[in-house]
């Protein structure tokens, strides 16, 4: 009896012990290997995973076929043939366990990156155009959406986080927190094709394209070299913060010297008794881009004259500034806040206020892009017994501009670092079979236009090395308008940014959608997404699936000057028009580099452009501006890009 119970004992252990390494031979499989995905047609594509099993057997549905491979050192990689696209298939794997995947679709993959107009999802922040209708509408089984987690990393990575489990099948319950111009982009290709389209989201706002690069492919420039290395060792980040530090503080002298609202040290601004009355007048709240300082980056100071019934208890004010701010009431200091996107909450002691009138004086710094007071129409002055309402005029006048100053020091920091996002949120996806990529980033690099020129056809051969793809389609979306309209013509950091969007087109295979017609110029975030999407699927349709479809408005070729006179030849002239009426945004200049507003008519497919205030041409610009005006198109109805024929030094050559 007790050798039989000793049989069933050992009986049981060995099973336990055999259930037991099953359990540890569990295959594990990256982030995007999940059900609903779609798998690239017609390709060799890789699959990995992880494993305490020896082996694997692969199994896909599509063609029956098994693949075996040794597990080595916990890892194993296999790559399947894919068959023109189709499904819904699956694949199982067996590593003494088995695991499925269901619901695969055999498609076309494209990876959408960039920054936030590539983020802007449908609803949420993004609230696109008609949002409630394109999310309900969107029934479309055959799109499978993979969205990124944001993850920044020193290192590159081996894992993706995504969100949502991995892929989902596109839906009115999936969609609404997705890249709209992905999901239009996608929606417009599977509406011509009828191929399944799995879209792989990895995008972050606010981020520079040097954060989405790979530190290999960034050595070869030595622009970041010393964030680079900073980035490996912490003797030099504490060296690289230590420099930035000490060059800030002497920035912050000479901003503070050269601000006007201080005399030898003291504010003389906030005082009481100063004379405003030569101050303009702004309606606050506001960025006072769009009230009057189009393009100012700088010091701006407002005043305003308040009346309260009592002072005898503290009164609370609350509102944004961008970037950062110092507040004064009736010459007393209250405080300051440091960062754009930091409410501010500040508490005014009884003491420093008085029955009657106040001034109040707020010191505005700005550095880049959009800058004032901003928040709720409605901010105001609140005790427990009073409110009085601050929104309406304000005096103001600038103190110091940042174009006397030079150049404010930067630390990269955070997913800014160069190769950082790279790291995290793309290195994990290398290795994932795709078909393209379509791109919507800029706008964090404008104030270093000039160096996009490089910064972007070196990010794009970078990622077809990375993808192991020389020919790897890349579309992308040229800045749409944004800012104040200018008067007359001048200098612009968009447009050089879209010249060097522009210039990239030189590199095989891209291609590049105009959207200077349907951007808004007081959001740098346009809610008209589905145009964004419809362009650049329009260039996918045309390159890369043989459709005839027209997917550029006229692109600058070549000029010739005669007398006064120059004329301006262009590719996709076919039909070249004007949108309505007569022609603008064509501006002209001499040798003296001014411009001025120029007349263009079209002539033989070609347009000619002059003026009388330039006798002797040198030089033409069109749509050389944040917010241009120019419409000039062709048959397609696209807009043309904006270009200029001179090659004089902009406003950005000598940022880095």
């Amino acid at each position: 009896m007790k050798k039989h119970l000793f049989k069933n004992v050992i009986v049981v252990l060995t099973l336990f012990i055999s259930a037991f390494n099953t359990i540890n031979a569990a295959v594990v499989l990256p982030s995007f290997f999940t059900d609903n995905m779609v798998l690239q047609q017609k390709s060799a594509v890789p699959f990995w995973g992880e494993s305490d099993g020896k082996s694997v057997t692969i199994t896909t549905s599509w063609d029956k076929k098994n693949y075996t491979e040794k597990v080595v050192n916990g890892k194993w990689k296999v790559v399947l043939k894919t068959p023109i696209y189709g499904g819904p298939y699956s694949i199982t794997i067996n590593d003494g366990s088995i695991k499925t995947l269901n619901n695969i679709l055999i498609g076309e993959v494209w990876l959408c990156s960039g920054q936030s107009n590539m983020e802007m999802p449908l609803d949420g922040w993004g609230k696109i155009d008609h949002y409630k209708e394109e999310i309900a509408n969107a029934n479309y089984p055959q799109i499978r959406l993979l969205q990124a987690e944001h993850i920044e990393s020193t290192l590159p990575l081996h894992t993706l986080k995504v969100q949502h489990d991995g892929w989902n099948v596109c839906s009115p319950e999936t969609v609404a927190d997705f890249s709209a111009t992905a999901y239009f982009f996608a929606r417009k290709i599977y509406k011509e094709k009828k191929i399944p389209i799995g879209l792989i989201h990895s995008s972050w706002g606010g981020t520079l394209i040097e954060a989405w690069t790979s530190s290999g492919a960034l050595t070869t420039i030595h622009d970041f070299d010393a964030e680079i290395q900073a980035m490996k060792s912490e003797l030099d980040q504490e060296a690289l913060l230590k420099k930035y530090n000490a060059d800030m503080a002497d920035w912050e002298m000479k901003l503070r010297g050269s601000d006007k609202g201080f005399e030898t040290g003291k504010i003389i601004w906030a005082t009481p008794n100063f004379d405003d009355s030569s101050w303009k007048t702004m309606s606050l709240p506001a960025y006072f881009e769009n009230k009057g300082l189009p393009n100012f980056d700088g010091v701006v100071w407002f005043r305003k004259k308040v009346n309260i019934a009592a002072n005898n208890t503290d009164f609370t004010l609350s509102y944004l500034a961008d970037d950062d701010d110092m507040i004064w009431v009736n010459g007393n200091y209250i405080g300051e806040t440091k960062g754009y996107n930091v409410e501010r909450h500040y508490t005014i002691p009884a003491k420093f206020l008085k029955k009657g009138e106040n001034i109040i004086t707020i010191r505005v710094f700005d550095g880049a892009g959009n800058g004032g007071v901003y928040g709720d129409e409605n901010f105001s002055l609140k005790s427990s017994k009073e409110t009085v309402l601050l929104n309406g005029d304000w005096k103001y006048t600038i103190g110091a501009d940042l174009k006397d100053l030079p150049a404010k020091p930067y630390l990269a920091q955070g997913q800014n670092r160069p190769s950082a996002i790279y790291n995290a949120m793309i290195a994990p996806l290398t290795d994932y079979k795709i078909k393209g990529v379509i791109w919507y980033q800029g706008e964090s690099n404008a104030e270093r236009a000039y160096q996009y020129q490089k910064l972007f056809p070196l990010l794009i051969n970078d990622w077809r090395t990375q993808f192991k793809d020389k020919n790897l389609p890349f579309f992308f979306v040229q800045l749409a308008n944004y800012r104040q309209q200018k008067q007359e013509p001048g200098d612009s950091d968009w447009a050089e940014l879209r010249e060097a969007q522009f210039k990239t087109l030189k590199v095989y295979n891209t291609g590049m959608a105009v959207t200077t017609d349907i951007g808004n110029g007081e959001d740098i975030h346009p809610k008209n997404k589905q145009d964004v999407g419809a362009r650049l699927a329009n260039i996918a349709l045309a390159k890369v699936y043989n459709t005839k479809i027209d997917y550029s408005g006229p692109l600058y070729k070549a000029c010739v000057i005669k007398a006064n006179v120059v004329t301006l030849d262009f590719d996709f002239n076919e039909n070249i028009k004007a949108r309505d009426d007569r022609l603008k945004g064509f501006s002209i200049a001499g040798s003296d580099q001014k411009f001025y507003w120029a007349e263009a008519k079209i002539v033989n497919g070609k347009v000619e452009v002059y003026s009388q205030e330039v006798p002797n041409p040198v030089a033409v610009r069109y749509n050389w501006a944040d917010n241009p005006i120019g419409n000039l198109t062709n048959g397609s109805g696209l807009p043309a890009s904006s270009f200029r024929t001179d090659d004089w030094k902009g406003i950005t050559q000598e940022k880095k």
